[in-house]
Formats: C-alpha cells, structure tokens, sequence
C-alpha cells in the first residue's frame, strides 16, 4: 500500500480503515475490515456477540495490536501506536464496563485528562503561586463545562460509588469530553439503563454531536437506540463486516437478521 497515496486521496476523511485483521491463536477476531468516517457523522457498529466489535475498538485505540491492516486518522497513519498517543490525537473511547475510581468524587475522576497538560512546576504547586491558580482555574473551568453539558453538574462534588447507573454513564462520557476528542468511541453507553434512561442518553449524544461537531462511533445491542440515532449502520459478524447501510436497509437484509437469530436482545423494530 503507497501510504502517501493514501492520505492524499483520503483527505476528508476523519478516519480510514484498511483491512484491519487481527489473531488470537488460530482464531481471527477481526477479518478485513474497511471502514470510513467522515467529519461529524454518527455511525452504529452492531452485531451478535462475539462478532468483534469491541475488538475493533481496542485495535483502533491501540490496545491490541493489529496484525495486518492500516488505520489512518486525519491524514496520519496511527497503524499500533501506542494508546497514549492517539488518545492525544483525538481518538478517544469509554468503556462497556464502567472505568471510574471508586471513592473519589466525579471532579477528582475527571481530573486526571488534564495531567499532560499542565506545565506548572512541583514548587509552584506546593507555594500555590499565580501560574499554579491560573491553571487550576482553566481545568476546573473546563471541567465544569463539560458536565454541565451532560447535566450532572451538580454531582461535580459527589463522590462516583454514590451516584445511580445512569449518572455514572454520563460521567464515563463526560471524563470521554474532558480529552477534547476528534473522534468519540462510545461501546455500549445504553447498557444497563432503564429505558427512560437510555432515550436521555440518546438525546445527550445527539445534541453533543450537533454542539461540538466531532464524530462518533457507537457500538450498541440495544435496536432501538441504534434504529433511533444512527444515519448509517455496519454490521458485523464472525469479524467480518456483513452488510452497511441505512437503518431502514438493515431491517430488511436477510443476512443481518440470519445472523441475529437467537440472539433474544435483537430487535430491529423502532
């Protein structure tokens, strides 16, 4: 592959992936996969479990790995770079399972995204001098900023093991915010949600991604949400891509509902 080549011809795009494939053993979790994004899209990644789509997400962020393949973001080959550099870019993701500090307050949880950025020395941190507050003002601004957007701003004190489920997922998103990403990854922010609580987060991603502009990826089982937010969907199974499309055209592909059966969470209805 001429890598020049590639970034010429792919300029608009906010991401590309090419034949992204991935191992463990004899077994291959990841086939193939090509995947575009362009700047301020939403797309779904959906299908059965086991079919590789966290995966993809831990090859795109570069906690595994990739074997074969290329993943281009704006113009740059990010191909196994290390998960600390392209979070920096701009390529950020939460997680299906929640990954807050337990004990420490939604502020405290969210602080640790501004660490590299900070370039007050130890002693001004110690002696509290002018360089020292005016950092700390900024992040503390910034902080307060992001969660007023997803409306816990009152929770900015609260301790995270008190908070319910569904405030805990607006934290995760928020901490997600903090990073000023290019790119969200969001892997199954609706689980564990009561329905109520699933539309809220629905319109949250929504007016985020109207607000701010960026892109998002959602891998999601819930249907509803998918059929309700997506403009496009790619469907996956067995690690390769099967269908892409519309929500209205996955409904009626033969394929994605083959490859659904059995699974009782699937239902692509609205």
């Amino acid at each position: 592959m001429n890598e020049i080549g590639l970034k010429q011809s792919n300029e608009k795009l906010e991401l590309q992936v090419d034949k992204l494939t991935k191992r463990f053993g004899g077994l291959t979790a990841v086939s193939n996969f090509n995947f575009n994004l362009k700047r301020g899209e939403l797309v779904s990644l959906i299908g059965p479990n086991g079919a590789g789509k966290t995966t993809v997400f831990n090859l795109l962020t570069g906690v595994l790995k990739l074997d074969s393949g290329h993943v281009v973001f704006k113009g740059e080959d990010i191909t196994n770079k290390p998960p600390h550099v392209i979070s920096v870019k701009g390529l950020i993701r939460t997680f299906q399972n929640l990954r807050l500090l337990p004990g420490m307050s939604v502020m405290e949880n969210i602080r640790p995204v501004f660490h590299s950025r900070l370039t007050y020395s130890p002693f001004s941190a110690l002696i509290g001098n002018q360089s020292f507050q005016r950092q700390e003002d900024e992040m503390n601004d910034e902080i307060e900023n992001v969660l007023e957007k997803l409306h816990i701003a009152e929770y900015c004190d609260t301790n995270v093991s008190d908070l319910s489920y569904g405030i805990q997922r607006r934290v995760e998103i928020a901490r997600a915010l903090a990073f000023d990403p290019k790119i969200l990854l969001l892997d199954e922010p609706t689980a564990g949600l009561t329905p109520k609580e699933a539309d809220e987060i629905i319109r949250l991603i929504q007016a985020i991604r109207d607000d701010l502009g960026f892109s998002i990826i959602i891998v999601e089982h819930n249907m509803r949400v998918v059929m309700s937010i997506s403009r496009r969907i790619t469907v996956m199974n067995e690690g390769k891509i099967i269908m892409e499309g519309t929500p209205e055209e996955i409904q009626t592909n033969k394929d994605v509902i083959r490859a659904y059966l059995g699974e009782t969470k699937f239902n692509i209805r609205k």
